[in-house]
């Protein structure tokens, strides 16, 4: 049996909930490994709904968190790599809180690839860019409220000096574009775009 590359998934504050869920079984419809951990476990485990305030309290705060979640998006790794069906290569994606992890999974956590969805907190890590050379793609709406316009200019200058990452821009979408639960913001054709950017990655990740 051919080998396969993995996805990891980096969730938002909601956890790993039904939407998350599906983006990992559309990935696995295609024939490759995905994985989701509990990034919250330590303090309020499991998926809640958006309209839940414990989803603010557990993400803060939110840089010490996100340091505390690299032990998880690494021990996700070492499990991905018990399966036999893995090839090695792995990339990890991320959506609002998970989404520094697809900077900070290739700097230091062994993934291969990056992907952030609508990622939040993303000034913080723009530095840590520096000597990253595996594939980084970043996508935001361009009215979300959690990557204001500065943000997307330092990353939008990115390419020009780092072939290797990729940052988009869909004009008029908001914060949350890729989960349907978020009904204001879901755009259908943003996530499509978004899922076939993934997938070029992962098929990337096949060699």
């Amino acid at each position: 049996e051919r080998k396969v590359p993995a996805i990891v998934l980096a969730s938002a504050v909601h956890g790993v909930d039904k939407d998350v869920r599906a983006i990992a079984d559309q990935f696995a419809s295609y024939g490759y490994i995905a994985a989701a951990p509990d990034l919250f476990w330590r303090s309020v485990p499991g998926p809640l709904g958006r309209d839940d305030d414990r989803t603010r309290s557990r993400s803060q705060p939110r840089l010490e968190k996100i340091k505390a979640g690299e032990a998880d998006m690494a021990d996700t790794l070492a499990e991905v790599n018990k399966l036999p069906r893995y090839n090695g290569r792995a990339a990890t994606m991320g959506f609002c809180y998970g989404g520094p992890y697809a900077i900070l999974g290739p700097k230091r956590l062994g993934y291969a690839a990056g992907i952030s969805c609508h990622g939040t907190q993303l000034g913080d890590y723009i530095g840590e860019l520096e000597g990253v050379a595996q594939p980084v793609c970043i996508l935001w709406g361009e009215l979300d409220h959690a990557a204001p316009p500065e943000v997307q200019k330092m990353y939008k200058a990115v390419p020009e000096r780092m072939k290797n990452v990729e940052v988009h821009i869909f004009p008029g979408v908001l914060h949350g574009y890729m989960m349907p639960d978020a009904v204001k913001a879901y755009h259908k054709e943003s996530r499509e775009f978004s899922m076939q950017r993934a997938l070029s990655i992962l098929e990337g990740l096949r060699a």
